[in-house]
């Protein structure tokens, strides 16, 4: 990459070129995220301030998790000059990246500009060795994977990060910030408060709060406990806290936090907080190769018959025929 000198997060006459990866089980929210903030502000700014095109590994088009196909405009080619390199990719981003297609990013990366992690996209960038000695963020529920996979980065549980000529985001929502955060550096905060007008959008977070809150919605306003009850819970998926613990670290009654629960949910603290253990393990049972005693501990079961016996209550198969499947 050019000198972090040239950082494109700064005020600039000329068009910024970006290409972006698109890579097969990406969320189409986070294409769209990404690419939709720069199109908004070209209409806004009246000239193309962002110019942009879509590559997938292999030219076709990129299968995202709803089904839908991305439009490419070709196969990836390294040589292709960008002022930003951006890759977009899912949960089996990590699984999938193929030798050629991380040297060939690599070898992209040296003549760009700036280069981005979307979600997952962000294995990529790793596995090319793009992150060594930085600071960078994936999607929440790979932060820990990532951070084993990677030592050498600092590991964050930002919405996103712009570290010099590297940035990372954590999701869709998130992407849409750091879009927002690239208009408003090159394009002032006037456009940048268009740009969010056109689409309704409230960014209401910082860069630097943390992701798993995203998906509480407006939870906090039914009772700032709830979410707190909940952040408790996602921060012990391996070694589940009782009910009335923490209902004690919130500061409530076990009585009032199940009527909370029961009024701003439906479920109970308990149910809840299984279902949240049992949507991390089948995460890890379909993206991942990982052992399903290792899948157990992880989201806190006593043992790996324990564990298919819940999984298969919830979701209608054991473990590992959904893995086969």
């Amino acid at each position: 990459m050019h000198s972090e000198a040239l950082s494109i997060f700064r005020p600039e006459p000329a068009t910024l070129t970006l290409r972006f990866l698109v890579l097969s089980g990406a969320s189409v929210m986070c294409v769209a995220s990404a690419i939709d903030p720069l199109r908004a502000a070209n209409r806004v700014a009246g000239r193309e301030a962002f110019a942009w095109s879509l590559a997938s590994p292999d030219g076709a088009p990129a299968i995202t998790t709803c089904g839908l196909p991305v439009a490419v405009a070709g196969p990836f080619e390294p040589a292709a000059p960008c002022d930003a390199l951006v890759a977009i990719g899912g949960f089996g981003t990590r699984i999938e990246a193929a030798p050629p297609l991380v040297a060939g990013f690599r070898r992209a990366a040296r003549t760009a500009r700036a280069v981005g992690g979307v979600e997952a996209g962000t294995w990529l960038l790793g596995r090319a060795g793009l992150l060594a000695g930085r600071r960078a963020t994936t999607h929440w529920e790979d932060l820990e994977d990532f951070a084993a996979a990677f030592p050498d980065t600092e590991v964050a549980p930002d919405r996103y990060v712009v570290d010099g000529a590297v940035f990372t985001a954590g999701g869709a929502s998130p992407v849409f910030d750091l879009m927002l955060h690239l208009v408003r550096a090159r394009l002032g905060m006037a456009v940048a408060l268009d740009v969010a007008s056109v689409f309704v959008y409230d960014q209401a977070r910082a860069a630097t709060d943390a992701q798993p809150l995203v998906s509480l919605g407006r939870l906090d306003g039914y009772d700032p406990r709830l979410a707190q009850a909940v952040r408790l819970m996602e921060s012990h998926l391996d070694r589940p806290l009782a009910v009335a613990a923490i209902a004690r670290r919130v500061g409530t009654s076990t009585r009032t936090l199940e009527t909370g629960f029961a009024r701003a949910i439906g479920a109970t603290p308990g149910a809840y907080y299984l279902r949240l253990r049992l949507n991390a393990a089948r995460r890890l049972v379909l993206d991942t190769a990982e052992p399903m005693t290792e899948i157990a501990a992880r989201t806190g079961f006593s043992s790996a018959a324990a564990f298919s016996r819940a999984f298969a209550r919830a979701f209608g198969r054991a473990p590992s025929r959904m893995r086969r499947g």
